[in-house]
């Protein structure tokens, strides 16, 4: 089987090594990818969101299946242009419909959608420019901090944590105004859940799905959790709060009532599911959906992922995902990003990278980087995910920092903490 898969970053070069791993793959194709997925398969210097170029590529190399990696393709409507195209429409697409893929690009549709179909979630309610003094008393209503969601997609910067209420007041406006373009043109504002977090994967048929291992992330760029948002800094797989009982109440309240509500809808899902959940008590909440992998956590996941991937997306494409085999490894995982000086603002980028070949039981996932003939350089704010399997999570975090330890560029910067808050 031919595969494309779409995505540059280090959630896509974990999907690719997987994959690879697979007899029924006979050549993978990436767009863009990065200089990892290179060794993989045949990068193709191709835009995820320029279907036309996709287009071109599935038929010049007679590709049997695709598989979206990032979100914006698919909030974009790639599955149904594969769909409505008749020289794509028999070609398998790894990923929701353009309504699927509201659940990520809109928090307004995915909140609605929680309440419509009793998934445990904060108490919300959205605005616009028109009802913005609904918006002041609604903050009013609610006690600190107050959180602030832009609706539509905004690179991971729409969400505004504020412990002042006249704060949040003003950017609420600030919002409604335009702060991020159209996509804060409504705002969601929701009570503040204090709990600790973690990400549950789910990859759907459309009628069954299949649960991967869960896995936690680091956004904050400092240690203790500190500093600005990241796209993650880190990630750990298993989660030790994750127990048998409490992932049963993940699956029966939220994993199951969220198929069942697409299902119920009309809805076309056929790919991969995230759900961002809160332990609050020991009950799980969802505080958001995302329509595709997270980033780093799938560096994670996949190590632990004991199971043919490129079998499951085939039970997919055939509406029969319930009968192949999904299995978790026993086993943890770490994964350490290491990140480019200066992110998550602004950094250089053509810092070569040095110390790879000295990588040693651990599998360095680039994310941010490019090939320059030989050499491998930054091209990102997130370079590389230093990734470790073992049999504890100590030993995983430990192989995983020892192989950041060899790799060098200038400007490099990790956090030292990644796991050890969920650590014994």
């Amino acid at each position: 089987m031919k595969i494309l898969l779409l995505g540059s970053g280090g959630r896509e070069h974990a999907l690719a090594w997987k994959m690879k791993q697979s007899k029924a793959l006979s050549q993978l194709f990436i767009a863009p990818g990065n200089a990892g997925t290179a060794s993989l398969g045949v990068n193709v210097p191709v835009d995820p969101n320029d279907f036309a170029a996709v287009k071109a590529v599935v038929l010049k190399n007679a590709v049997d299946m695709v598989v979206v990696g990032p979100e914006e393709p698919l909030v974009r409507g790639i599955f149904d242009y594969f769909a409505n195209d008749d020289a794509l429409k028999n070609i398998p697409l790894v990923g929701p419909s353009k309504k699927g893929a509201m659940l990520e690009g809109s928090k307004d549709f995915a909140k609605q959608f929680m309440a419509k179909h009793s998934i445990p979630t904060a108490r919300y309610k959205s605005f616009t420019r028109d009802s913005i003094a609904n918006g002041f008393a609604f903050l009013e209503s609610l006690a600190p901090p107050y959180v602030l969601k832009a609706d539509g997609l905004a690179a991971g910067k729409g969400v505004l944590i504020l412990d002042s209420l006249s704060e949040a007041k003003t950017q609420l406006e600030e919002m409604l105004n335009g702060m991020f373009g159209e996509s804060s043109r409504t705002v969601v504002v929701e009570e503040f859940l204090s709990g600790v977090e973690l990400s549950v994967f789910a990859l759907s048929d459309g009628k069954s799905y299949k649960i991967l291992p869960e896995a936690k992330d680091y956004k904050r760029i400092g240690e203790g959790d500190t500093g600005l948002n990241t796209g993650g800094m880190g990630s750990v797989s298993p989660v030790p709060f994750a127990t048998p009982e409490f992932m049963e109440k993940v699956r029966t309240r939220i994993v199951e009532p969220t198929i069942r509500g697409l299902q119920a809808e009309g809805i076309i899902y056929k790919g991969f599911i995230f759900f961002g959940l809160i332990s609050v008590g020991g009950e799980p909440l969802v505080i958001e959906y995302n329509v595709r992998m997270g980033d780093p956590e799938t560096e994670s996941v996949m190590l632990r992922l004991d199971a043919d991937l490129v079998d499951l997306f085939d039970g997919v494409a055939k509406g029969n995902l319930s009968e192949r085999s999904c299995r978790h490894s026993p086993q943890a995982a770490a994964s350490v990003v290491c990140v480019s000086g200066g992110y998550p603002g602004s950094y250089k980028k053509g810092a070569a990278v040095s110390g790879l070949e000295d990588v040693r039981e651990c599998i360095a996932f680039h994310a941010g980087t490019r090939a320059n003939g030989e050499k491998v350089e930054t091209a990102g704010g997130r370079v590389l995910a230093l990734s470790s399997l073992a049999d504890s999570l100590p030993q995983a975090l430990e192989k995983s920092y020892a192989a950041a330890a060899k790799v060098e560029y200038d400007g490099k910067y990790l956090r030292r903490d990644i796991g050890k808050d969920v650590l014994p």
